[in-house]
């Protein structure tokens, strides 16, 4: 996971373009999506984490969007009321 406020935008872009990054999270509501989603994007800097991977999201807790990704989003959501 790395915070948008310890990357540089020369390095964020280098970073998403060679596809290191491929998913963004709130570090404060423990979501995460794709880069390309609306509601990412209109979250403040400081609360955005970039992860290399959706199992990285999972496995440090964070649940999919689901704005953008709706089916994850409701398998996710049918795990927990099990």
């Amino acid at each position: 996971m790395v915070k948008h406020g310890d990357l540089d935008a020369v390095m964020l872009r280098t970073f998403i373009r060679k596809g290191e990054l491929t998913f963004a999270g709130n570090s404060k509501l423990k979501i995460y999506g794709k880069l390309s989603c609306g509601s990412g994007k209109r979250m403040k800097a400081e609360n955005r984490v970039f992860f290399t991977s959706e199992a990285e999201a999972l496995e440090r807790n964070f649940r999919p969007c689901g704005h953008c990704m709706k089916e994850e989003y409701e398998r996710w959501n049918y795990s927990k009321r099990k």
